[in-house]
């Protein structure tokens, strides 16, 4: 099973180890050339304003800050936006019969206290964002749902309708809620009670004049980019939004700026927040299509980039790969993000920033990290899995990672997500049992991997991938190299893992070091080993066989998880190649083949 690994870095080291922006318009790994990716240098957020945002949420108790919220009371929405994305059936009769289920994890309606939940941070968020309202709109028609809806929605005025407080209240929370009320206003604005209806007009204004003043204080590039999307449809939707409009769409195009690479691709290189930001600006670009008003270049240009990198992650049957925490998302959940975008593109390839190199040759699909982990500032479930890898064919996942460490809720507890996030819990090569970037206690990533030279290109009959990183030289004096070579039909995948002398550290060490270079095995598949620990066989579901051999070192089965897109582990199995290595480094080569 994957556990917790210790890292060799002193925790007193600072966090803050992520991905370089670039300057230039090149968005892709240049074909036949090397490419170096650094790290950024920062850290996080200072103690100053670390203070300065506490004093700035204190604000919101004050009676000004209530105050600044009053104002006008609109009569009626100017529009009612279409949802393009539809809820969870199974989570929708669940609150269809008195339960809030999310992840796994029931809690009792009537057990219900909106001023104090008291459930896990997502669970909670999952609530005040009124997601679960998209849900009950999938699983029941109008007239089942609306009562409801109503319910709920009016005992959750009654608790944080008034009290500007967290988590209710935080800038994302009130972005994702203002959206998702104004996408299903029929099931909390049809009711014929006037002074019903009244709060829930007056709380989207005064939702929208909180985002106003809040939208850049968000504490993600996530949260601001749906804060001010909030900002903008609310600008469209409530009477004489003009200027919030103008000011609206300047802030959200900064929000963008902030949020996606070059590429596209999301700074925190996370899957989960990539399909987040898909899925908000397309409900935003509904909101444009309900008022018939012309939607701005921006908003077209920032899903047309950000589709591509998303499905550059998804693997044959269009699933997508376990990475940065999230789970193996369903072809069909992946399927339904993109029909909301509109946008048809192919996968991107080549990622410079978003940094994942993926080849498909055949049915086979190859999917490399090759990049620095995120920003630690920027990932709330980042992980060291630095040249981990993943390899499909057909509708069989062969090689995995584990994912998952995004996903905590009832199947996945805290401690096990850390372990998720560990580089032993990747298909990739771990020294001394640690990790290539550290994980501090408070959860952020430390010190580590800072720079990933990349090469690429296409051989005769073949696509090959030449990477290498530091993160272990400090420690070790040793880089990791990694040479993947993937044959033009799919069918075999030659690889070769280095450790090369590099640094002081290296020539002072006297004793050997112990590496393990991990497999993680997708569902379904059977593995016995053969040749006298040399080899694996692997039986996929649809009865074709593979074959792995290693040229040093044994091969050895271990218990292993992975994860889906609902958050469920699953038991697999890992193959394990354990080596030493000496002051000169050294180097283990493998094969997969497919043998029939």
């Amino acid at each position: 099973m994957i556990a917790e690994q210790p890292d060799q870095i002193d925790p007193a080291d600072d966090p803050g180890s992520g991905v370089e922006r670039y300057s230039g318009e090149e968005s892709q790994a240049p074909e036949g050339r090397s490419l170096t990716i650094r790290s950024d240098s920062h850290r996080g957020q200072s103690l100053a304003e670390q203070t300065a945002l506490l004093y700035y949420r204190m604000t919101w108790r004050m009676p000004l800050h209530r105050l600044r919220l009053s104002g006008k009371l609109p009569l009626r929405l100017l529009a009612v936006p279409l949802d393009p994305v539809d809820g969870d059936r199974v989570q929708g009769m669940a609150v269809r019969s008195g339960h809030f289920l999310f992840r796994g994890l029931k809690k009792k309606l009537t057990d219900i206290d909106f001023a104090e939940l008291k459930l896990p941070p997502a669970f909670e968020d999952y609530i005040h964002r009124f997601q679960w309202l998209r849900d009950l709109d999938t699983a029941a028609s109008r007239d089942q749902a609306m009562p409801v809806a109503e319910k709920l929605m009016e005992e959750w005025l009654d608790a944080n309708g008034k009290k500007i407080r967290q988590p209710a209240w935080r800038p994302d929370n009130c972005g994702w809620r203002l959206l998702i009320w104004a996408s299903h206003a029929p099931l909390i604005l049809s009711s014929r009670d006037l002074i019903y209806r009244s709060k829930v007009l007056s709380n989207i204004a005064r939702t929208a004049r909180h985002l106003d003043r809040t939208a850049d204080k968000a504490t993600s590039s996530l949260g601001r980019l749906v804060a001010w999307s909030g900002v903008v449809a609310a600008s469209l939707l409530i009477p004489e939004g003009r200027v919030r409009q103008i000011v609206g769409e300047a802030g959200l195009e900064k929000a963008m700026g902030e949020f996606f690479f070059a590429d596209g691709g999301s700074v925190s290189r996370s899957p989960l927040n990539q399909m987040d930001a898909v899925i908000l600006l397309s409900m935003l670009k509904q909101v444009y299509v309900a008022r018939e008003e012309n939607i701005p270049e921006f908003l077209e240009n920032a899903l047309a980039l950000a589709v591509p990198p998303l499905t550059g992650l998804t693997h044959f049957d269009g699933s997508m790969g376990n990475w940065q925490g999230g789970g193996a998302t369903s072809a069909e959940q992946v399927e339904q993000v993109i029909e909301a975008s509109g946008v048809r593109a192919r996968p991107l390839r080549k990622a410079r920033d978003w940094g994942y190199q993926r080849v498909s040759s055949g049915r086979s699909v190859l999917i490399l990290d090759a990049a620095p982990p995120p920003i630690a500032r920027m990932a709330v479930a980042g992980c060291a899995s630095t040249l981990a890898f993943e390899f499909s064919n057909g509708d069989s996942r062969i090689i995995a990672n584990c994912g998952g460490a995004g996903l905590v809720g009832a199947t996945i507890p805290a401690s096990l997500a850390r372990g998720l996030r560990t580089t032993a819990a990747h298909s990739t090569l771990c020294i001394d049992n640690s990790n290539s970037t550290s994980i501090l206690p408070d959860g952020k990533l430390g010190r580590g991997v800072n720079a990933v030279e990349l090469f690429r290109r296409d051989v005769e009959n073949a696509t090959r991938l030449e990477a290498s990183h530091d993160g272990y030289v400090k420690r070790f004096g040793l880089v990791h190299k990694r040479l993947l070579l993937l044959r033009s039909d799919g069918l075999e995948l030659r690889g070769e893992d280095m450790l090369i002398p590099e640094g002081r550290k290296r020539r002072r060490k006297k004793k050997d070091v112990e590496y393990s270079l991990r497999f993680h095995l997708g569902p379904d598949i059977e593995s016995d080993l053969i040749s006298e620990g040399k080899g694996v066989l692997l039986r996929l579901k649809d009865g074709n066989l593979w074959q792995f051999r290693a040229t040093s070192g044994q091969v050895i089965l271990e218990d292993s998880v992975w994860v889906d897109g609902m958050g469920i582990p699953h038991p697999v199995m890992q193959m394990v190649i354990t080596d030493k290595v000496g002051g000169g480094g050294g180097a283990t080569g493998w094969l997969l083949k497919h043998m029939g």
